[in-house]
């Protein structure tokens, strides 16, 4: 099913989307910054294979994601690739990009 909106997927799409056992060794605060008419930040932590999805500003994440909320969506429902994303320099990350790509497997892109 597709993700209509940015918020959507944040507040209801990711949660039944996440694998915990994906995450098993993945300890992240991910802070996500996305830009456009709803331009929104979001901070994603998982842990003890647990995610939590606040809206807001993380002091200090370990991973920061930069896109607009087209691309982002276009993300999340599967019609660009995150290494074509970032490649094409649709979107940014700063930080481990090994961690990045981890998560993909948990379900978060």
């Amino acid at each position: 099913m597709e993700t209509k909106t940015v918020q959507e997927f944040f507040e209801s799409a990711l949660a039944s989307r996440f694998k915990p056992e994906k995450a098993k060794n993945i300890q992240v605060t991910v802070q996500v910054n996305l830009t456009g008419n709803n331009h929104s930040d979001w901070i994603i932590t998982i842990k003890d294979q647990k995610i939590h999805v606040v809206q807001g500003i993380a002091e200090e994440p370990t991973l920061t994601f930069k896109a607009s909320e087209n691309v982002f969506l276009d993300l999340v429902n599967g019609k660009i690739g995150i290494e074509n994303a970032f490649f094409s320099g649709k979107i940014n990350f700063k930080g481990d990009i090994t961690t990045a790509l981890k998560l993909k497997e948990t379900g978060f892109l």
